[in-house]
This record gives structure tokens, sequence and C-alpha cells, in this order.
């Protein structure tokens, strides 16, 4: 069931995650790696294509390492070659970007999956499995950090475009699975500072998300709340462990080979982008 990925990126994601995850095993091998630093692709243990043809020649599918607008447009070569794509969030630097990719999975009829960590937890899985029980109509969810104070995720498109673009998709897709799908947005605040969305979910439950990646200090780890009639569960991002990566990875590699499709693809990707790109309309 080994499937041979071609890793697009070598920075520092790609480095501490994505190529050691591919290297690990069983169920995908680094076939090899592409990226505009031949040099930073040189420390991934793989082989080094000057070329990303060359790449897409050498793998059966391809993982991106690499900011969202390139992203999308490598993804769209990638699928018109005929690879499997396991996708970072955001999908893409904008909604365009995001439905173009999109549409070329969809033309080319291949696997694609989102690298949406939480929901390959086994801790979030127990908590989304729960939260039915407790007649939920309402949720919280907060990630809150000093990532783009510096340090390696400081990165030029994180700053300019802030949390909700970086950490927006995990938290609207944890509310999105916990309460229902999001039908409708309503944003405030800073992009760049604190951004507070309230979200409308087709059950009739309403939700609220806290995104802040500019807090100094010690701050918790981020976390979703859900309460209902008959209760209420929590789960926070302290629980997602290693094991969160081996899962992704295996259910990748289950899809490309056995087809079928998973839920978290490129068209749930674009669905998240599309609340996000209405949540930046409103912050201006």
């Amino acid at each position: 069931m080994t499937v041979s990925v071609g890793l697009v990126g070598a920075g520092p994601w790609a480095e501490m995650v994505h190529a050691p995850m591919l290297a690990a095993g069983p169920y995908a091998r680094l076939a090899g790696v592409w990226a505009r630093r031949p040099e930073a692709a040189a420390r991934l243990g793989a082989p080094v294509f000057e070329k990303i043809e060359e790449l897409f020649d050498a793998c059966e599918a391809v993982l991106f390492s690499v900011p969202p607008a390139v992203q999308a447009e490598l993804g769209v070569l990638a699928a018109k070659a005929g690879k499997a794509l396991l996708l970072e969030k955001p999908l893409a630097a904008d909604l365009d970007g995001a439905r173009r990719l999109a549409d070329a999975v969809g033309e080319a009829g291949v696997v694609s999956q989102m690298c949406l960590t939480w929901r390959y937890s086994a801790a979030v899985r127990a908590f989304l499995a729960r939260v039915s029980a407790v007649e939920p109509f309402g949720g919280h969810a907060a990630n809150v950090s000093g990532a783009m104070l510096g340090g390696h995720f400081a990165t030029p498109w994180r700053l300019e475009r802030g949390a909700i673009l970086d950490v927006g998709p995990h938290m609207i897709d944890m509310l999105d699975a916990a309460l229902g799908p999001v039908t409708g947005v309503r944003a405030h605040g800073n992009p760049t500072g604190w951004v507070g969305l309230l979200l409308e979910h087709e059950t009739g439950a309403v939700s609220e998300a806290s995104l802040c990646l500019s807090a100094p200090g010690q701050t918790p780890p981020p976390h979703v709340d859900v309460y209902g009639r008959l209760g209420r569960e929590s789960v926070d991002g302290s629980a997602i462990g290693p094991e969160a990566f081996s899962t992704m990875i295996a259910e990748f590699a289950t899809t490309v080979r056995g087809g079928g499709g998973h839920p978290l693809d490129a068209a749930h990707g674009l669905r998240l982008q599309e609340i996000i790109a209405s949540a930046e309309a409103q912050l201006g």
C-alpha cells in the first residue's frame, strides 16, 4: 500500500514534519523534493529535483509545504499531471486561487486531501463523536499565540494576512464538524491583530471563534468548547499528538490506493476558503 510521494517545498514545516512523516513509512515513501532553494531541499534526505515536472515523473502523489499562493499555482500543475494531492491549509491565498485548484482537482479526477491536523487526532475524533450527545446549540473556539512575533512561522504571508488565513481554517473546520455546516459568518477586528468570528450553522447552532497570532507572553493552547442542553464537551490542542500525522498519511495512502475520495478533500478546503473570504471582506 506504500505510496511514493514527492514533497514540494523545503521550509521549516517540511523539515520538521512533512519530510520525517513521509520518510517514516510504512504508508508512504519520500520519493524526492523540489524547492526554490535546492540547498534547503538537500537537507531533507531525499533526491532533489531541479524541475518540478521531474519530481512529478518520480512520484504518484505530491505533498505541498509552500505558501498558499504557491500551492494554488503548483497544485494545478500536479493535478493536470494526474498526481494525488496532499494539500496544506489554507487551500490558496484567495478565493479565486482556491476555486482554480479545486476545479483542477475535479476535472483531473485525482485524489485530494487537506492537512487539517486536528481532524486526524484520536482525541479530537473522540470529542466529535461525543458532541451530539449533549444536544449542542453553540460553541467557542480560540487560537491565540505570539507566533507572528518572531520565529520560523513569522513568514511574509502570515504577517500580511494574519491569524484568519493561518489558523482560521483549523478553528472554522472544527466548529463546522462539531455543530454542523457553517452557513454564515460575521467578522470584526484587525486581520493582523485580533479577529472575532460569529458563525451560523445549518443546524441552527451559533458559535464564535477568537483568532490572534500577535499576543505576547504565555498563552493557553488552542481549544474548542461545545455547549448543549445536556452538557459541555471540550478539546484542546495539547491533546493532538504525533499519531495525527501518521493517521493522516495512512488515510491518504488508503484513498490513493482504494479511491472513493476523502471527506477532507479540496472541495472541503474550498468551502473553508469561502467562509474565510467572506470574513476578510468584512474586515476590510
